[in-house]
């Protein structure tokens, strides 16, 4: 069984649960964050749920992040990084068609991610979920509004010409392009019309990864 170390509400945690379920591995979760805990983020004065700053734990992941997983003695941090090993050790055909250059174009996306929708992102649940009221920025929400948007353009354009981001079949490269896109359209910040990407989500709804790990609001307004 693969032990994997992180929280529901961190979308790089539910990156990794999907890709679980893709691959149908079985898996324990344990609770694990510097920042947050079950009541919320520790600038509320919350507890966080710990561990990652544990001997133990930074002796896997010395940046003491999440998630981690151990998979009988094979341990791995950066999701990104963990779908690849997932994809190519449990499920090649199902999550790149076996193919090495649909793995690169779902790596390319899976970067691009991280790189331009992820820090927009990270302000937005920040500003509007996270912090305490007292700590919110109104400037700060209206520049991540504005930051992700161009990148959303891009992304809409792609889909406009592909039923997924390496291409015609899904691939783990939506995992971590769909992921990060759901949290934006959770927050509903007068959202442009972009009806490729409403097609893409509804394509990934129907995967039971998404539906357990990425659907629920409370994984996103937490």
């Amino acid at each position: 069984m693969i032990r994997i170390w992180g929280r529901p509400n961190s979308i790089c945690t539910q990156r990794a649960l999907w890709a679980l379920e893709e691959v149908g591995a079985e898996y324990e979760l344990i609770l694990a964050s510097a920042t947050m805990g079950p009541g919320g983020h520790v600038s509320t004065g919350v507890a966080p749920f710990g561990i990652v700053d544990d001997a133990a734990y930074r002796a896997m992941n010395p940046n003491g992040t999440i998630p981690t997983i151990d998979d009988d003695g094979t341990v791995l941090w950066e999701s990104n990084a963990i779908l690849c090993y997932l994809a190519m050790t449990r499920a090649p055909e199902a999550l790149y068609g076996g193919d090495p250059a649909t793995l690169a174009r779902a790596q390319a996306w899976m970067a691009w991610s991280n790189e331009h929708l992820e820090p927009p992102l990270h302000t937005l649940v920040m500003e509007l979920v996270r912090l305490a009221p007292a700590e919110r920025s109104a400037d700060e929400l209206a520049a991540g509004r504005a930051a992700i948007l161009p990148w959303l353009g891009i992304l809409e354009r792609h889909l406009g010409v592909n039923d997924h981001v390496a291409g015609e079949a899904f691939s783990l490269g939506d995992i971590t392009t769909g992921a990060s896109v759901y949290r934006w359209l959770v927050f509903d910040l007068d959202p442009p019309a972009m009806p490729s990407i409403a097609a893409w989500q509804a394509r990934l709804a129907e995967r039971e990864g998404f539906r357990r790990h990425v659907r629920p609001h409370e994984n996103h307004m937490a």
